[in-house]
């Protein structure tokens, strides 16, 4: 286990550099404008314009720019925001927290409804419940996130008036509408697979058996199908951290929330490239950390699993 773990804290970091070095060219070369131009105003003569590029370091050929950022950074320094002048770790970890608890609450919720409605239509399958079920899930799964936030500002919001307009990090309440908005599409995409991981465990040898010994139908559901069912559900539950992150820049920009996602909003349409690798840094760590971690869970599930 410790060599696996080491193996994969390489691996982790090695992919790490390769997207910041994807990224950072990205941004120098595809994205359009000239941050340096657009923080000197129009107006600003080339020589101003020149010597800002200098002070900043963008001068320097990119390789020796990318090298000069992952120096720094390993020693915990991702530099200083182009239009803030803050220091870009700062900024980074004010954010950090709000979209980690956002994200927190959504796997919570998504986890709970998916495996609760999975393992309710496996059991009941081809029956009525089963099939409105499946209707609900794949439309819910289908509908856009910012569309389905909207809507459900106007009802609880505008209509009814029971929750806030924006998320309210001082109060409990103003993180429902967010976390719902976020945690449905994955909690039904979800319950679809439960629902066909249990269907398969259910009609299993084994199964049949203990329930030939007599024993309660809740202990064979619970205790023999469902943690034989867990296998690929920690799979897809490790891949939906990622589209949870990635769904936040959304929600937070729609609810107003001081998270990664409106952060790294912002520095790109202020083109602050230290600011934008920054946010992508600890977003990549916090993935990846997530995919280790669901490695690890593989050996408690199931045994017969060795990780060599």
């Amino acid at each position: 286990m410790l060599n696996f773990l080491i193996r994969r804290i390489f691996t982790t970091l090695i992919l790490a550099v390769v997207l910041v070095g994807v990224v950072f060219l990205m941004l120098r070369t595809i994205v359009p404008g000239d941050p340096v131009q657009t923080l000197a105003g129009d107006f600003a003569s080339p020589e101003t314009v020149e010597a800002l590029r200098r002070n900043m370091g963008l001068d320097k050929p990119l390789y020796a720019q990318f090298f000069i950022f992952l120096k720094n950074a390993f020693r915990g320094d991702l530099g200083n925001s182009i239009f803030t002048g803050l220091p870009v770790t700062e900024r980074v970890l004010d954010a950090y927290p709000v979209t980690i608890r956002l994200t927190a609450y959504c796997f919570v919720l998504s986890m709970t409804l998916g495996v609760i409605v999975g393992v309710i239509t496996s059991y009941f399958h081809d029956t009525w419940i089963d099939n409105l079920t499946r209707v609900i899930t794949v439309t819910l799964a289908s509908l856009p996130t910012f569309w389905l936030g909207l809507m459900l500002i106007l009802l609880f919001a505008v209509w009814l008036g029971v929750l806030p307009v924006q998320g309210n990090m001082g109060t409990g309440n103003g993180w429902i509408l967010p976390t719902i908005t976020l945690s449905l599409g994955s909690a039904s995409t979800l319950a679809r697979l439960v629902r066909s991981s249990m269907l398969e465990v259910l009609n299993s040898d084994y199964i049949r058996t203990a329930r030939a010994k007599g024993l309660k139908e809740p202990g064979v559901v619970f205790k023999h199908a469902l943690r034989n069912a867990l296998v690929p559900i920690i799979t897809v539950a490790g891949f939906q951290i990622g589209g949870l992150l990635g769904g936040a820049v959304v929600t937070e920009n729609i609810f107003g929330l001081p998270g990664m996602g409106t952060l790294i909003i912002n520095a790109i349409n202020n083109r602050d490239y230290p600011v934008i690798q920054g946010t992508i840094l600890f977003t990549a760590f916090t993935y990846l950390g997530v995919n280790i971690l669901v490695d690890v869970m593989y050996a408690y599930v199931d045994p017969r699993i060795r990780i060599g």
